[in-house]
């Protein structure tokens, strides 16, 4: 009996394994990895341009600004580095929709981190951009291409 249950839960440990395994290599590809050095980029940019117009504006206009130019930046980034698709207005307007979408799970799980998980709120907006990556690269190559997968 115990040698049944100590199989039975290896082929269980080895299908959850398989099926990381690939998830973890459907999004490793290279649009993916594109997307999070763009978005590393962009973040880098973003922020200079934050730090830049602290020195003229108050910081919540400064970070509005920022903000918003960094939605611009992703979108171009995105439409012609990560997904090469051509730049359109329909994909222009739906694109902010995804930093929306994105804003909101990150509200979501930043609250449910902080608040019933007890995480430092220092810790927790790096655990939930982390979370919300996978989340935004596939609505962005969605409204990008119209493509899931």
């Amino acid at each position: 009996m115990l040698a049944f249950l100590l199989d039975y839960n290896y082929q269980s440990t080895n299908k959850i394994r398989k099926r990381l395994y690939t998830l973890l290599k459907k999004f490793m590809t290279n649009a993916f990895l594109q997307f999070v050095m763009v978005g590393a980029l962009n973040t880098v940019i973003t922020y200079l341009i934050y730090i830049t117009l602290l020195l003229y504006v108050p910081y919540m206009f400064a970070y509005s600004i920022s903000y918003l130019v960094g939605i611009f930046i992703a979108y171009f980034l995105n439409t012609t580095i990560v997904f090469k698709t051509q730049t359109n207005l329909k994909s222009f307007f739906q694109f902010p929709l995804v930093y929306v979408v994105q804003y909101l799970i990150n509200i979501y799980f930043l609250q449910l981190l902080i608040e019933h998980f007890g995480m430092n709120d220092k810790l927790a907006p790096i655990v939930t951009i982390i979370i919300s990556i996978p989340i935004t690269f596939i609505l962005s190559k969605f409204v990008l291409t119209g493509r899931q997968h």
